[in-house]
């Protein structure tokens, strides 16, 4: 393995250049090309090891991911399609979660754990995929846009909470971490606002981005310390602060853009560094088999819910097939559970695949076959 720390980051770096140049090509969402450079990094190049630095950068990666996934929904489209994105959302999590984790426990052998680990996963919608979908097919401004982006965002508050409870450690702890929790939900807000009041945006200082990294911090080291997952408190600020995103994109866009130059590509290239192609081929079938497993019960939830909202059927087959997909959070929490020695690399090696399966499978045929129609 290189030793030397630029050469490593050059290498790092230059594996996420590569990514972005072949997802602009192929109109891929970049961290699907991300998560495949990892792949290519672990089975060709017999890179298996990160560094504590990699590791931290990776881990920053998913926190501000999260926190702008949260940041990114519209409070007032969330409020306006509450009730449908509401059971929707919680549909197309709940069946996946509770269906995947039994077949894994009773079907596959797996022990609890394992089997919750697998359920979680496979319960995610991709923000990422979904977002990038409406953004460049002119969708987020319309109803059927905001009505999946709102119920894409209750589906992975599910799994952010099933995942920041499951396996979190009720102490003392767990209390401070709930205080902190709900005075960072009220007062960052404001706080915001009347920093941006008094010296605006636009300043070379970054106060305002500092401010959030620094309760982002602590609500991760919080987290942290109750074995939860620094994802769980960083999806709900971002929730609490949207509507002042709403108001100005260029923090947001700000935020974004350092995100997506400097971290995020860790966080992927990380989660496919871990693949190992021989596991993939030993375990198609199962891989397989979960991944249609999730399709269906997320097609068992979302679509008779979308008909029973009034949406036609072309509206309603692209709603269920981009509610089946997942990227991010899929990722997040396949790569939590084999950090914490949850699940063994073989088994991370099939959820992660299936997950990828999710976020190119689903789309792909939603986008080629029931595009809805715009006037």
């Amino acid at each position: 393995m290189i030793e030397n720390l630029w050469l490593i980051a050059a290498l790092w770096i230059g594996m996420a250049l590569i990514a972005s140049l072949i997802s602009i090509k192929l109109g891929i969402t970049v961290a699907l090309i991300e998560v495949l450079m990892g792949v290519a990094l672990g089975n060709f190049l017999g890179i298996h090891e990160t560094t504590e630095w990699i590791d931290f950068l990776a881990l920053m990666g998913s926190l501000i991911l999260t926190f702008l996934a949260g940041a990114e929904i519209d409070p007032q489209s969330l409020k306006k399609n509450l009730k449908p994105s509401l059971i929707i959302g919680l549909l197309s999590f709940a069946l996946p979660f509770v269906g995947i984790w039994l077949f894994a426990q009773y079907v596959l052998g797996w022990k609890i754990h394992e089997a919750l680990i697998a359920g979680i996963a496979l319960s995610t919608t991709s923000v990422a995929v979904i977002y990038s979908v409406m953004v460049e097919k002119g969708l987020s401004e319309t109803s059927l846009g905001k009505l999946i982006l709102a119920a894409c965002f209750v589906t992975d508050f599910g799994t952010v909470i099933a995942l920041g409870i499951l396996f979190a450690d009720f102490t003392i702890w767990m209390l401070v971490f709930v205080v902190a929790m709900v005075a960072a939900f009220l007062i960052l807000p404001r706080l915001l606002k009347l920093l941006i009041e008094k010296i605006g945006v636009v300043t070379s200082s970054e106060p305002v981005l500092k401010l959030i990294f620094l309760v982002l911090f602590v609500l991760a080291g919080l987290a942290t310390a109750i074995n939860s997952v620094a994802i769980l408190p960083a999806y709900i600020l971002g929730l609490a602060v949207a509507g002042v995103f709403v108001d100005d994109r260029t923090l947001i866009n700000r935020l974004r853009t350092m995100s997506f130059a400097i971290f995020t590509p860790f966080y992927f290239i990380k989660a496919g560094l871990y693949i190992s192609l021989n596991a993939v081929v030993g375990s198609l079938g199962v891989i397989a088999l979960l991944f249609l497993l999730k399709v269906t019960f997320k097609s068992a939830g979302v679509w008779p819910a979308s008909r029973a909202f009034k949406l036609n059927v072309r509206s309603s087959n692209y709603t269920t097939l981009l509610m089946s997909t997942g990227l991010t959070f899929g990722s997040i929490s396949a790569l939590f559970g084999f950090n914490n020695g949850l699940i063994d690399q073989a088994q991370y090696t099939i959820l992660i695949t299936a997950v990828v399966l999710s976020a190119i499978i689903p789309t792909f045929f939603a986008q080629r076959f029931f595009e809805p129609h715009i006037e």
